[in-house]
């Protein structure tokens, strides 16, 4: 008919990540196998934004970073890394959601260049990066929603006391009832030779959390 516009079919676009990337298809095996990272999201008490970046290894389970800013871009994440390894070595794989400073370019092509690959797991499939979505949810019943925030400063202290308490003084029984950073050193000294328990294959809902 004459004055009719047929829009062109859009293409579907492509998602990043697929069910081989979780944690239930390819697990860490040893120290420094598997990293893995995700945002968490919460706010000072005057309603500014903050931005967490937990750092995990999947093995030990120990929280190797968590940064706080108000915002945080490609390039923090691979200053974030880049410490990282300096600090503890190249890790084989660390794994993410598809999220955009996840995925950006100058994160993978420094990925790359560093000997390590990307695990993106399938987009809407957050319980496949259980061992994130895990400590997210215990950080926000055990931390976020007990402390109050006046600065971003505040946040950094208090965000590195409970780093610290997690990884060096709290004892898990998971990993016979050593604390993370214990059980990392024995996993160092090769006097381990089993591995942790892995977490739930879901997780459970957060509820009340402060939205932005």
């Amino acid at each position: 008919m004459e004055g009719l516009w047929v829009p062109p079919k859009a293409r579907k676009k492509r998602c990043l990540g697929n069910t081989e990337n979780g944690t239930q298809r390819l697990q860490a095996e040893r120290i420094n196998h598997v990293w893995s990272y995700d945002y968490v999201f919460d706010q000072t008490e005057s309603g500014g934004r903050l931005k967490w970046l937990p750092v995990l290894d999947e093995f030990t389970r120990e929280c190797l970073s968590l940064e706080v800013e108000r915002s945080m871009t490609s390039g923090d994440v691979i200053e974030t890394l880049d410490k990282l390894v300096a600090q503890r070595g190249v890790p084989e794989l660390i794994r993410s959601h598809n999220g955009p400073e996840f995925v950006a370019n100058a994160v993978k092509n420094w990925i790359a260049q560093k000997g390590f690959k990307s695990l993106f797991i399938k987009q809407g499939s957050p319980w496949q990066n259980c061992y994130s979505k895990s400590f997210n949810s215990r950080f926000r019943d055990e931390f976020l929603n007990v402390e109050s925030f006046m600065s971003l400063l505040e946040a950094k202290v208090l965000g590195g006391e409970h780093r610290d308490k997690y990884n060096h003084r709290r004892p898990h029984s998971s990993m016979g009832d050593l604390t993370l950073a214990e059980f990392a050193a024995a996993c160092l000294n090769q006097r381990v030779v089993h591995r942790p328990r892995p977490p739930p294959t879901t997780f459970r809902p957060i509820l009340g959390s402060r939205s932005l």
